[in-house]
């Protein structure tokens, strides 16, 4: 069983999907609402079909979408790390 991906914020992911379904998205913040109950995760779409959108979501379910983190190489999106930073299906 792996280790599930450490969301961060300040750091990107991405869902790694193709074609129209790809999107990466900018982790805001990653906190419980009340101090107690489930962290929530708010983001900010920056690429893909997430582009200019925001949203907040349980933590659980954005490891559900995010695949791994990636960061902006000049014009490209590329995956950081190795089969360790993969989210788990």
């Amino acid at each position: 069983m792996s280790t599930p991906l450490a969301i961060e914020p300040g750091l990107y992911y991405s869902n790694g999907a193709y074609g129209r379904n790809w999107g990466v998205r900018l982790v805001l913040t990653c906190e419980s609402p009340d101090g107690g109950s489930e962290p929530e995760v708010t983001f900010k779409g920056v690429a893909g079909t997430c582009r200019r959108k925001t949203g907040r979501c349980a933590l659980r379910e954005f490891r559900r979408w995010a695949r791994y983190r990636v960061a902006l190489n000049e014009n490209s999106w590329q995956r950081v790390g190795g089969d360790d930073t993969m989210a788990e299906d």
